[in-house]
């Protein structure tokens, strides 16, 4: 169950504002890291690596879900948002909707190692989880989305998945009676567009926020929340592991891309940036809440535990000009992995049973 004064409809109430969110790196090395498509040089303080109470203040969680002023929360969005995104007659076959591949059972992905899309044909790469899709800066493995207004269009004409062309869509929707008195009453000045489509989806998404997690209640005090295994976890995850020289902040991602050494011929976010080595196989850094429930893991679905993802990046991957400067063999002890999974495994909240929306007719 969740804990009382923190939940996703506590967050919902609060509605519009920015959220309060340390972003930084805590290890004792300076490096290039790739943000949001471009390159920045990181300079780390030392001292905070070593500093539990430094540790801990870079996790602690927002108050707020973040809007964009150009989109702001309304109830009434967020509802008729729920209804579209469970929606099967947004694909063309009337088979899919947007939870298809974005479930709440899984997570809210999928439980595959690649999307399915039109057709049952299998996708190149895994679908990503929507949960604290809120606080993005980019979208897409390969950041090929700037918002999530523009994610949410694009599944939904991509002919490899629910393969709908948006007039059509358009058209489909607006021979449904209580679509069109829905939409006119909450864009009582557009109506029904594709882009007040998109405004609904993208927040519903915004409301998608994982509970607070046994690692937030340890934050907040209370000692016996997380296992002192768990605890050693959070240190070598800021130190020996380096894995929060990307994994930061209380949503454990910097939304930048890095080519982790992963096999394969897909480039990632170098198919939009050629000219910078390091973006080739570079793919966006995933959060980590609810990640226990969310494998199998990495862009590709092709590692399916946890431990295994641990043994990737002791190893260091595949050694390539473009992989990641920070990626290189670690050292990492049998006990320190199994430390690290322990620290990962309290980042699980207790979502609440997501309720399947009544659609019009």
């Amino acid at each position: 169950m969740p804990e009382p004064g923190f939940s996703r409809s506590t967050l919902l109430g609060s509605a519009v504002a920015a959220a309060i969110v340390f972003m930084g790196c805590v290890a004792d090395i300076c490096f290039a890291a790739a943000i949001v498509g471009e390159t920045r040089y990181a300079k780390i303080n030392p001292d905070t690596a070593t500093s539990l109470e430094g540790i801990k203040a870079e996790y602690r969680r927002p108050a707020l879900i973040p809007f964009p002023k150009e989109n702001p929360y309304t109830p009434e969005k967020a509802s008729l948002g729920k209804k579209l995104y469970f929606d099967t007659r947004l694909s063309v076959t009337s088979a899919q909707s947007c939870a298809s591949c974005h479930n709440p059972g899984f997570g809210w992905g999928d439980g595959l190692a690649v999307g399915v899309g039109h057709g049952m044909a299998k996708l190149a790469r895994r679908s990503p989880t929507i949960v604290n899709a809120a606080w993005g800066e980019i979208f897409m493995w390969d950041g090929r989305a700037a918002s999530l207004e523009e994610q949410a269009l694009g599944p939904i004409q991509s002919s490899g998945e629910m393969n709908m062309p948006i007039e059509q869509l358009m058209e489909r929707l607006a021979s449904i009676a209580e679509y069109k008195s829905i939409f006119a009453a909450v864009f009582p000045n557009e109506g029904m567009s594709a882009k007040t489509l998109a405004d609904a989806i993208a927040t519903f998404e915004r409301t998608i926020v994982s509970e607070r997690a046994p690692f937030d209640l340890w934050l907040e005090g209370n000692e016996q929340a997380i296992s002192e295994e768990a605890k050693r976890g959070l240190v070598v995850f800021n130190t020996k592991g380096q894995c929060s020289s990307c994994h930061e902040g209380w949503n454990f991602t910097d939304d930048g891309f890095q080519d982790i050494g992963l096999p394969g011929a897909d480039v990632g976010r170098g198919q939009f940036l050629p000219g910078i080595l390091k973006m080739k196989h570079a793919f966006k850094t995933p959060g980590l809440r609810e990640i226990s429930r969310r494998g199998p893991y990495m862009h590709d679905g092709s590692v399916a535990t946890l431990e295994e993802v641990i043994e990737h990046y002791d190893r260091g991957g595949v050694v390539r000009p473009s992989r990641s400067d920070l990626i290189k063999p670690l050292g990492l002890t049998s006990q320190e992995k199994s430390e690290l999974v322990a620290f990962l495994k309290t980042l699980n909240s207790h979502l609440n049973p997501t309720a399947l929306p009544d659609l019009p007719r």
